[in-house]
């Protein structure tokens, strides 16, 4: 082979967002792919080399060729690293084992490299791999060999051991997943999990010192492959301030996210933006916790349509604000965003997540862009609110494509106020859309329900009042109601009285005394017999 040019260039002119060192149409890479996965030689390095550059032109296809099939042939040799001493790295035995550590792998690579008569270089350093633990010290010697290959005039870096797959988390089985990440991968995405021993071929200017790359946060391949920008705080250990840590992420084009703390989807308050997340954490107890945020594109293939850890914190708490502890209804994301615009909720009144009401009641409107209905159901820990109730302390309006619900609180606390909605013309389910959290701190609050609607009060029918759905004793209450496309509507109490419309509303008043329930009742046609039941209220006792 050529001799070793060691001639570094200053900083690197690429594009970060194009995660590579050159340029690469992968399109036009997938012939010359599909022939060597299908390349099958094992009985000589150079019989395989020779079999895999008859379809390779350019030293670029030269050197794809040998990735892809090192790639997809090597596993990981989960037994020999346990057992170095019996272990060969020389590339015949790798090849005839298929089988191999890094050091295998970087050694067949160069090895097969040279035959092909491309300059390549085997290195080795640490690398945040399998086993790192955030914000560990790299101390010793080196745990990971990479490759270096010289192409088109300088020097581009990838790593077949990680492009291969990966190993499971006890460290006894590999898996083949192919990783395209790690083929010429960009010096300054490169660095971020590999810091070899010699400063000069992280192809950097400036170099990063040991210390930066240990401090530095760990943004795995993942994070890249889904064009996601940079997360906030920029260091993996975050200190709790008075009980609270504060993460977020940014991304070029509307992605879902979702998190763990210590492995479970609770104490943290999480808002979608259009361009990323926030993310509020109140760990309900001190000490140490692993924080891990998942992604996925918002359009996802089926194929995609997994969340992938994208980056990991370790929160330190050093003080709980109880304060903050959330409901178990509560579902992440928290609060209006592109994704419920998405689903056809527009103009939010509240964008914020968290709503405060001190009296104990609050309403929120959206303005509908699709024909849906929308149902809402209110919850809280505890069982004051059992499904059916935690329905009746909602209550909807619809005036035209606006949508108010109104809610009432059965007492102070945390509630959930969750939001589904369905295509008009479905006759299926229901799919839950978004979530609020609401918080009240007045223990004076004590709402009863709204009354209880049947199937023929309609969406656009609105009460004016009563909308207290428990009505005092012995009074005479005044009711109004908006309702269209009726002949007649009758109020039962103990007695039935009748009400009279006035410009689309019902009025008239009806006497509590001496029963328990009052009805209102429907005459949808004059020449009909039978009433239908639209509400029905309660009436307190004595």
């Amino acid at each position: 082979p050529k001799t070793m040019t060691t001639r570094f260039f200053p900083v690197y002119p690429w594009d970060k967002s194009s995660l590579k060192s050159m340029p690469v149409d992968l399109e036009q890479f997938k012939k010359l792919d599909d022939y060597a996965l299908k390349v099958n030689v094992k009985n000589s390095v150079e019989e395989l080399v020779k079999a895999l550059l008859k379809q390779a032109r350019t030293d670029l296809e030269k050197v794809r060729a040998i990735w892809m099939w090192i790639c997809h042939h090597i596993e990981y040799d989960v037994v020999g690293y346990h057992n170095k001493s019996q272990l060969s790295s020389k590339p015949r035995d790798v090849l005839q084992m298929g089988k191999s550590i890094c050091e295998g792998y970087a050694e067949l690579f160069e090895h097969m490299c040279s035959l092909a008569g491309i300059q390549c270089k085997k290195l080795s350093g640490h690398a945040k791999g399998h086993g790192y633990k955030t914000g560990q010290t790299f101390t010793g010697d080196s745990d990971h060999a990479w490759n270096a290959v010289y192409l088109e005039g300088r020097w581009h870096l990838l790593d077949s051991t990680w492009g291969s797959g990966s190993v499971d988390d006890s460290f006894t089985k590999f898996t083949y997943r192919y990783n395209e990440f790690y083929f010429l991968t960009h010096p300054a995405l490169f660095i971020n999990n590999h810091f070899p021993d010699n400063s000069n071929w992280q192809l950097l200017k400036p170099t990063l010192t040991l210390k930066e790359f240990e401090n530095n946060m760990l943004h795995n391949s993942n994070f890249y492959m889904l064009g996601l920008l940079a997360t906030h705080p920029e260091t993996p250990i975050i200190q709790t301030v008075n009980g609270k840590a504060s993460v977020s992420v940014e991304c070029r084009s509307s992605t879902l996210f979702m998190f763990k703390l210590k492995g479970a989807e609770e104490q943290g308050l999480m808002t979608l933006e259009k361009h990323g997340m926030k993310l509020d954490i109140y760990p309900q107890k001190t000490g140490s916790h692993k924080l891990e945020i998942f992604a996925k594109p918002s359009r996802a293939e089926a194929s995609d349509d997994i969340y992938k850890c994208v980056v990991e914190y370790v929160v330190e708490c050093e003080s709980v604000d109880k304060a903050m502890r959330f409901p178990k209804d509560l579902h992440q994301p928290v609060g209006p965003s592109w994704f419920s615009e998405r689903q056809g909720f527009l103009r939010p009144s509240h964008r914020e997540p968290v709503l405060h009401t001190n009296d104990g009641r609050c309403s929120f409107t959206f303005t509908l862009s699709k024909d849906i209905s929308v149902l809402t159901s209110l919850h809280t820990d505890g069982s004051s609110l059992a499904e059916d109730m935690g329905r009746r302390h909602v209550l909807q309006i619809q005036r035209r494509n606006q949508v108010e619900l109104k809610v009432h609180l059965p007492h102070a606390g945390s509630f959930v106020l969750k939001i589904y909605s369905k295509k008009k013309s479905d006759p299926g389910n229901y799919d839950y859309i978004f979530n609020y959290l609401i918080k009240c701190l007045n223990t004076e609050v004590k709402w009863p329900a709204f009354p209880k609607s049947y199937s023929k009060w309609l969406q656009d029918y609105e009460i004016l009042e009563p909308l207290s759905g428990l009505l005092p004793a012995n009074r005479n209450v005044q009711f109004r109601l908006k309702m269209h496309g009726i002949a007649k509507v009758l109020v039962q109490a103990e007695n039935t009285y009748p009400l009279t419309q006035n410009k689309g509303v019902w009025e008239g008043t009806c006497s509590t005394s001496g029963c328990r329930e009052v009805f209102v009742m429907v005459h949808e046609n004059a020449n009909h017999s039978f009433y239908s039941h639209v509400l029905r209220y309660e009436v307190e006792t004595q």
